[in-house]
């Protein structure tokens, strides 16, 4: 009798469960019209998805902040169309989560890079800002890791309802969590607590400039132990990142990690990317910045253009994590 009375709590406890890794299975939905570019390539008939990786990590395995009721909601995917490209993209994102791209264990260099893709915080762009570059990073020995956070401009937000998530209060926070949790398992996936850093596109860049800016050595006699551990990211790698303009961050030697910096010269941020870096150099702080000729914005790791100088860019910065004396074994 007490094991029949178990089975609906065990049946309740299952369905929850299901919810919530559902959660993090995006559902495909038609493109949105914002996404459509009247003369890009076709977008194709069949339905976007995810290319193949591993289950993602929950940020808050029982519920991210300010999200709790709507964590059983499946993120959706649909098609963007650019002039020159069509990609998959994620929005609906009410489960934070990162994917890891663990290297092997003989190239392992124990240097860990958390990815935040673009997508003007209303969407991300998965693949070539994410889960593209996180393959290439993992083949070289760094543990990489994709960052979906919570969308202050989320385009599956119906027109006219208000967005429920903001940058500094949820997607700052999603950027936090996700290096204090890499640093809390940072044994289990061999990697060195004092090698951990984060790399943005776009809006994702500008993530990763408040972690830069924002960070805290994390508090001791939190109940969650990915809380105890410090925030602050080892280095940072703003890519032609949004947010440049903004009023509330503020640079030092003794507290701003190392920074690469990289855009195209015909994207709209140029100069100001570069006044950043004359910023960050006049702090005292170790800074790389590179302007390539051409590329635009939202380049991310393609390889469509061999042409394009901007497309080894990816090679600067392991060249640059190995003159900081991050991948040696």
């Amino acid at each position: 009798m007490a094991k029949r009375n178990l089975l609906p709590l065990f049946a309740i406890a299952m369905l929850t469960l299901l919810r919530a890794a559902d959660s993090l299975t995006p559902r495909a939905v038609p493109p949105f019209p914002q996404n459509l570019s009247p003369g890009g390539p076709v977008v194709p008939a069949k339905d976007a998805v995810e290319s193949q990786h591993v289950a993602a990590l929950p940020l808050w395995p029982n519920g991210a902040p300010d999200s709790e009721s709507r964590a059983a909601e499946p993120e959706q995917i649909s098609w963007r169309q650019e002039p020159d490209i069509v990609f998959p993209v994620i929005s609906n994102i009410h489960r934070p989560s990162l994917t890891p791209f663990l290297p092997a264990k003989d190239t392992a260099t124990s240097c860990a890079v958390i990815i935040a893709p673009g997508g003007g915080h209303m969407q991300l762009t998965i693949d070539r800002e994410g889960y593209d570059l996180a393959r290439w990073l993992a083949e070289r020995g760094i543990a990489a890791f994709v960052l979906k956070n919570r969308l202050a401009h989320d385009t599956s937000t119906p027109k006219g309802a208000p967005q429920p998530y903001t940058i500094e209060t949820h997607a700052q926070a999603d950027a936090q969590r996700a290096i204090r949790l890499v640093r809390s398992r940072a044994a289990e996936w061999g990697v060195e607590p004092n090698r951990i850093g984060i790399m943005g596109f776009s809006a994702g860049g500008e993530l990763a400039l408040l972690t830069a800016a924002h960070h805290d050595a994390g508090q001791p006699n939190a109940a969650d132990s990915v809380e105890r551990v410090s925030s602050r990211p080892d280095f940072f790698a703003p890519i032609y990142p949004g947010g440049l303009q903004r009023t509330d961050l503020t640079w030092s030697k003794e507290s701003t990690p190392p920074a690469f910096l990289a855009c195209a010269a015909d994207d709209r941020m140029s100069d100001q990317l570069t006044a950043l870096f004359s910023t960050l150099r006049k702090a005292g702080v170790s800074a790389e910045l590179h302007i390539y000729n051409r590329g635009g914005h939202g380049f991310g790791v393609r390889n469509d253009r061999p042409d394009f100088a901007v497309s080894s860019w990816h090679l600067r910065f392991f060249d640059w994590l190995g003159d900081l004396g991050l991948l040696k074994r």
